[in-house]
């Protein structure tokens, strides 16, 4: 099996080093990520200039662009074959919600999916990454399964793992998206020349965090895995907006 891994915290990130050389048992991995921290991204591609593609010391390929560029680079030109999956991640940080619009983590992986190939992405829930083992072990089980019981049509999966020991872990359980209350407001101050600047504020706390979501399953211990799609058509409005287009 051939692995192509990338991330969004860059091709020097710890997470991103785990997970490749977990996957490295599983079949041939080739590393393709940002050169550095594209957190929030989302599914940008770089249109206004070239691409560059430098390899590190320790092999890992790395990209003066986005997470879905690196994916895209790698699919469309630099790769003499075309992957058997994507792999994003390991995220320092939960993606979960409303996150996985802006999540340049899961965005590396839908490129993958775009292109046709089954694609995951890894999350640990936490900053700090203690755990990063425990995602790397849900990261390699997932590509066995797909190794075992090919899916048959192009998955794009959104995985987001408890910061705990492998053992704690409470089961893997398939979920759907919860959603995040309004984010803070923006931070307001003022840089060394006396300019107003803003950050933007913090994600809001979750509101649809109910069982079956991928907010509860990790709340509970348990690993969240949920497939995504594309399509952004909002089909139980149709009727409507053909409605309201009809009247005068």
């Amino acid at each position: 099996m051939r692995i192509l891994v990338s991330n969004d915290d860059g091709y020097f990130s710890p997470g991103i080093a785990v997970l490749a050389a977990a996957l490295a048992d599983l079949g041939e991995v080739a590393v393709v990520a940002p050169e550095r921290d594209r957190s929030g991204a989302s599914n940008s591609l770089t249109l206004d200039r070239p691409l560059s593609l430098r390899r590190a010391p320790n092999g890992f390929y790395y990209v003066n662009g986005t997470p879905t560029d690196c994916v895209h680079l790698a699919v469309t030109g630099m790769l003499d074959y075309v992957p058997d999956m994507v792999v994003s991640g390991i995220n320092h940080g939960a993606n979960m919600g409303d996150d996985t619009i802006y999540s340049g983590t899961v965005a590396a992986a839908t490129e993958g999916y775009l292109l046709g190939i089954p694609s995951i992405a890894v999350s640990l829930c936490s900053r700090n990454a203690e755990h990063l083992d425990t995602a790397a072990g849900v990261a390699c089980d997932l590509v066995r399964r797909f190794q075992r019981h090919p899916v048959g049509e192009p998955v794009l999966l959104n995985v987001n793992v408890p910061n705990v020991p492998p053992g704690d872990l409470r089961g893997m359980h398939v979920t759907r998206l919860g959603k995040r209350h309004q984010a803070e407001p923006v931070v307001k101050s003022t840089n060394p020349r006396d300019e107003v600047i803003y950050w933007v504020g913090a994600a809001g706390e979750a509101r649809d965090d109910g069982e079956g979501t991928d907010f509860h399953a990790v709340a509970q211990g348990g690993v969240s895995i949920t497939p995504l799609q594309i399509d952004l058509t909002h089909n139980a409005q149709m009727k409507t907006i053909a409605a309201w287009m009809d009247e005068r």
